[in-house]
């Protein structure tokens, strides 16, 4: 990237909103760059770095895998998103893995230049705290839905996460590309099998579609209030 290309990303990142493109500037000569092609491995759970990682471009996904070589995917994330917090804030080892889903640029910053940042700039503080206090109340809720939810209102639930993710309008979400039932299941702690099944009996119902290389969330609100009712609010 040139460093036009370089500011303009760091620019769109969530962490830096309110920051003045002096500052901006400034972090995007400091911070490291590097490409990562599809697959690709960029923090690895238990490593001991500490660097802060901000997406340029590409996605990335956040996963978890047990023991038994099981894999639990938490969230994904694309341009504007950051993660490598928590470890750059208690100094502990990295909780999850992160690989890329696409071509993907990534800055990064040290540990160090992280909490500069953050005794210098309220603004970056309080937007950290948001994304922090935004990230608990998603995984309060994921605990809860496995807690009180079956299989299928799991995968509705889901549904209605990635609706919001990828913007709703008029009651409609389209999810592109169409995502792979094996990453749904990884989401809410099912098989394949069982999340075809949930999508085949939607899609009878008229709640999803597939057009394309997308998938059309056709009523969000009904999802939702099937999944609630469940949750019993």
């Amino acid at each position: 990237m040139r460093a036009t290309e370089q500011l303009a990303a760091l620019s769109r990142v969530e962490l830096f909103r309110g920051l003045s493109p002096a500052v901006v500037e400034a972090l995007a000569a400091d911070c490291q760059w590097r490409d990562y092609e599809t697959g690709a491995a960029i923090i690895g759970q238990d490593d001991p770095s500490r660097d802060v990682y901000f997406v340029a471009s590409g996605r990335v996904r956040v996963t978890f895998f047990a023991q038994n070589g099981r894999e639990i995917a938490f969230r994904d994330l694309a341009d504007g998103a950051s993660f490598g917090e928590l470890s750059a804030i208690d100094g502990r080892m990295r909780s999850a893995s992160v690989v890329a889903l696409a071509p993907t640029v990534l800055a990064s910053a040290t540990r160090e230049q992280f909490w500069r940042l953050l005794r210098a700039h309220a603004s970056m503080t309080e937007n950290l705290l948001k994304q922090l206090a935004k990230l608990i109340r998603d995984l309060t809720e994921r605990v809860v839905d496995y807690s009180t939810l079956g299989v299928q209102n799991r995968i509705q639930a889901e549904l209605v996460r990635m609706s919001r993710e990828a913007g709703v309008s008029q009651n409609r979400a389209i999810l592109a590309p169409i995502p792979r039932h094996a990453d749904i299941a990884s989401r809410v702690s099912t098989n394949r099998e069982a999340v075809a099944r949930e999508l085949g009996q939607l899609a009878r119902q008229g709640l999803i579609e597939r057009h394309h290389d997308a998938l059309v969330v056709c009523d969000v609100a009904q999802l939702l209030e099937m999944v609630d009712k469940v949750r019993g609010q």
